[in-house]
């Protein structure tokens, strides 16, 4: 073991000088730590038990009479739950909790020989933090000088104390700066959120947390990622991906600066919704996913999102390795309101029925009236999981139900206020008499232990709560067979929030897991050899356990697919800074690249692979140069040879767009091009010096209608209100104008976001690859001629088709 038994006096003498400075951490962080840096810092560890908790707990034990909810709460205060630094003088402790250093001697001394122990921290005093709510506003401006104030006075001296020799065998987990990052995904619009973006302090100061705390061995760093509620949306979500990805990419160490992510800090969305398992549903003919609780957000809960966010992020280059965390300290939402089922015969009624998150509203967050702790920390739980965590130490509030005069820089948000009704028309749901956030909030603790779900052990003889039982074997387990792979489907179990799948070469065993912790109800086992026969069984997982095999099912992977023939048909047309092109359908293809050259001979470069239709658009161009192409069609077997080649010269318009004072900014609302949605989201931007009636502005946004179906426009979000846009159609554009209550836009203002969503009466499809304003990759605002604006019938911006 490399340590610091081999230095002499001199050398600990300027090893301790150099983590004091901070400056040589980085090069003694190797020699200074007993532990190597593992996967997953929860596996074989224990968990930190907090002394302050515990000490609250106690205040609320102390006044209850009730010996089923003291011992309840007795064993609360056996869980592991997360220290929160959201503040600079929360370091040195005071007010009657422990400093980081006490916090870290008393991991050590809870430490239990060789086995690992592992300590949570929320990093949270961002200058500007949470800029979206007022509650949990920080110390910190956002200002230049504070992100200066946090790298100094925040960062580095927490950097310096976890980098002790003594704490060498804690594994510290640093949870970074809930609320930050989403917030510039989803909340431009919010003038504080706007800032922190434009002024780059948020990302600055995220990149120096990650770098300094990233140096340190046994540290590892997760990114908070917002819940699904939040970010859930494909828009959304691919918004993310592309934000962190930037972010950490720009960090010392780039992606492995970061061990994974967590999702749910301090909220309540459930870990799964059992009763609403399929979002595509169809209820009285519309998906529920579609129903006004969710909104066209296709995850209900935590599990699914978080493992779609695996799969987002590996496919934009992460490591496989990374993981995520799921707060589940306040997400249990038991008692007696939970519901057992969900039925009703059109999708609200369905769906309010059936959901388990009893909020009014999926984005009420504050002191959530009705919910309950979620399933106690635990390591592993399910595939990319690294574990269960009580981030949001259960019974701390989250803000204030009234204005209370602080020292901490924590304003008052109403949507803390029980008796405030929310943009979406709904009351807050926020329990009554709640202190300021982070401070201890004895009814909503109390309300909490009797929601718990699963039910805190501890109950004292009493009833105790429905537990979940072990569940039952899947049923009608099928296998079928492909070219070096089996795809394996089954039924749905009843409670059952994960399947287990195992495989073997002979019918009787041994049986080895090859996919655990599968959240559908299929898996596709890959890398298998063609002949060989192949048997399986899967089990199905809960809390309470795993279930026995399932009947055996067996088969045997051919190798039967052929390299499929080259495209035909191949047409290339020009365009102003981009080339359409077109081919016609290859038999047994299941996609397609599309390759291009300077000359006809090549060499031919790969542009796009695995296109699944018969069109592409090459915006990668420039106008007046000559672009050659071919196409190769693809499947599992192979790829086909080269198509014939075509050739275009892509020109500018010879039009320009208007000068004036006005522009329109455009970002596409749905980056797929073949649904049954249209949704370009629009901001009227004022350049000038006069400020303009949005009741004389038209915008036109030009499409293809795609068929004889009748069409309807939905306003799904205007930061003027919906009910001041107005909509009218014609076959080949939409035209939006406003009522008088839309008011003025001021020099230098903007109208905000305007999300326009169109649909055919039947709901069938579009294709908008051809649409003369679509461009999927404007994913965030950016001035676009190829949506006109008219000011009192004058053409002030953008050039029609």
């Amino acid at each position: 073991m490399r340590g610091l038994k081999g230095l002499k006096k001199p050398a600990k003498y300027m090893l301790a000088l150099s983590l004091v400075l901070g400056g040589l951490l980085p090069s003694f962080a190797d020699n200074i730590h007993a532990e190597s840096h593992v996967d997953n810092p929860y596996l074989g560890a224990t968990g930190y038990i907090n002394p302050d908790y515990a000490a609250n707990v106690d205040s609320s034990m102390a006044k209850v009479s009730d010996a089923s909810l003291k011992a309840k709460m007795a064993t609360i205060k056996s869980y592991p739950t997360a220290v929160w630094l959201d503040r600079i003088a929360a370091i040195d402790g005071g007010g009657g909790r422990l400093s980081l250093e006490q916090h870290l001697d008393a991991a050590l001394a809870q430490k239990k020989g060789s086995t690992p122990i592992t300590a949570e921290f929320i990093i949270y005093d961002l200058p500007g933090r949470d800029c979206h709510a007022l509650a949990s506003n920080g110390e910190l401006p956002l200002t230049q000088a504070a992100l200066e104030q946090y790298k100094t006075q925040y960062i580095d001296r927490i950097a310096s104390i976890f980098a002790k020799p003594k704490y060498q065998d804690l594994r510290i987990v640093a949870i970074i700066e809930p609320d930050s990052l989403p917030n510039l995904v989803t909340n431009l619009s919010t003038p504080s959120c706007a800032q922190a973006n434009s002024s780059g302090i948020y990302v600055s100061g995220i990149q120096y947390a990650l770098n300094k705390l990233h140096a340190i061995p046994n540290v590892y760093n997760y990114l908070d990622i917002g819940h699904s509620g939040w970010l859930g949306w494909d828009n959304n979500r691919s918004g993310t991906v592309s934000l962190y990805t930037k972010t950490v990419s720009g960090t010392s160490a780039g992606l492995k600066s970061v061990d994974g992510f967590i999702t749910n800090t301090s909220n309540t969305t459930p870990l799964i919704e059992p009763n609403l398992p399929n979002p595509d549903l169809n209820v009285g003919g519309q998906p529920i996913k579609s129903s006004k609780y969710y909104e066209w957000n296709p995850y209900f809960d935590e599990m699914d999102f978080t493992q779609a966010l695996y799969r987002d992020f590996t496919a934009a280059g992460w490591p496989a390795s990374i993981g995520l965390l799921i707060d589940t300290s306040r997400n249990g939402w038991g008692g007696p309101d939970r519901p057992a089922t969900a039925v009703g015969g059109d999708i609200n009624t369905y769906v309010n029925s059936g959901r388990v998150d009893r909020r009014n509203h999926r984005g009420n967050w504050c002191n959530s009236a009705g919910a309950g702790l979620g399933t106690p920390p635990q390591a592993a739980p399910a595939a990319h999981l690294d574990a269960y965590v009580w981030a949001k130490p259960p019974g701390e509030s989250d803000g204030s139900s009234s204005l209370i005069p602080n020292d901490e820089g924590k304003g008052f948000d109403r949507m803390c206020d029980p008796t405030y009704v929310t943009a979406d028309g709904v009351l807050t749901g926020a329990l009554p008499n709640a202190p300021i956030s982070g401070q201890w909030f004895h009814d909503q603790f109390v309300m909490l232990v009797q929601n718990a779900y699963p039910a805190v052990p501890g109950s004292g003889g009493s009833t105790p709560d429905p537990q979940p039982t072990v569940p039952a074997a899947p049923v009608n387990v099928a296998a079928a067979a492909g070219s070096g792979q089996i795809k394996v489907s089954w039924s749905s179990v009843n409670d059952a929030t994960a399947y287990n799948v195992k495989r073997s070469t002979s019918l009787t065993g041994p049986f080895i897991t090859v996919a655990k912790g599968v959240t559908n109800t299929n898996y596709t086992n890959t890398g298998l050899t063609n002949g060989t026969a192949y048997y399986y069984v899967v089990t199905a997982v809960n809390l309470a356990g795993e279930s026995v095999n399932s009947a055996v099912v067996t088969a045997t992977p051919t190798a039967s697919v052929t390299v499929p023939a080259a495209p035909a048909g191949l047409n290339g047309t020009a365009g102003d800074a981009q080339v359409k092109l077109d081919w016609n359908a290859v038999s047994g293809a299941s996609g397609y690249t599309v390759k291009r050259a300077r000359s006809a001979s090549g060499p031919y470069t790969a542009l796009a692979a695995n296109i699944s239709g018969l069109t592409y658009t090459d915006t990668t161009v420039t106008n007046g140069t000559t672009y050659y192409y071919v196409v190769s069609a693809v499947n599992s077997a192979g790829e086909s040879a080269n198509s014939a080649a075509v050739s275009a010269k892509p020109q500018g318009a010879t039009a320009q767009p208007p000068a004036g004072s006005l522009s329109v900014l455009y970002r596409a609302g749905d980056s797929s091009a073949t649904d049954n949605a249209i949704k370009p989201f629009l901001n009227i931007k004022n350049n000038g010096s006069t400020a303009v009636n949005l009741s004389d502005l038209k915008i036109r946004y030009y499409f293809t209608k795609d068929g004889n179906q009748p069409l309807t426009s939905f306003v799904d979000w205007a930061q003027v209100g919906g009910a001041n846009v107005t909509r009218t159609f014609t076959d080949t554009y939409l035209e939006v104008g406003f009522t008088s209550g839309a008011g003025t836009l001021e020099p230098g203002g903007q109208t905000g976001d305007i999300q326009l969503r169109i649909h055919k009466n039947d709901w069938s499809n579009f294709n908008e690859a051809d649409d003369y304003s679509y461009d999927p990759s404007k994913t965030s605002y950016a001035e676009w001629n190829r949506v006109t604006l008219d000011q009192g019938g004058v053409r002030v911006w953008g050039m029609e088709p």
